[in-house]
């Protein structure tokens, strides 16, 4: 069984940075696309982030120039640097697999604030 256990968000200040990661248990790590999803308060979550297997990322328009998604396979953990953050980045991240439906159970999630 697959667990997933997100860590590193936090309250951030309009401009500011985190680095929000995710390690994963009970899988073959390095075989699967990953993504970082996020959910604000009211609105469904969203896929924000991907990285294939081979590490090709795809990113979509909101967060692109300002977030980067990188893996560690060695320590089955994804990352999402977030820079120039804003309050509409205001949301709990998680991350999971890509698919539809993604193919894991969710996580906690790790809130992240943006606020000034």
């Amino acid at each position: 069984q697959v667990q997933l256990v997100e860590s590193g968000g936090g309250l951030v200040q309009p401009g500011g940075s985190l680095r929000p990661s995710c390690a994963a248990s009970g899988t073959r790590f390095r075989i699967y696309a990953l993504g970082w999803y996020r959910q604000a308060p009211g609105k469904q979550r969203e896929l924000v982030a991907h990285i294939s297997s081979a590490s090709t990322t795809t990113y979509v328009d909101s967060v692109k120039g300002r977030f980067t998604i990188s893996r560690d396979n060695a320590k089955n953990t994804v990352y999402l640097q977030m820079n120039s953050l804003k309050p509409e980045d205001t949301a709990v991240y998680y991350c999971n697999g890509v698919g539809s439906p993604p193919p894991w159970a969710w996580g906690q999630g790790t809130q992240v604030t943006v606020s000034s």
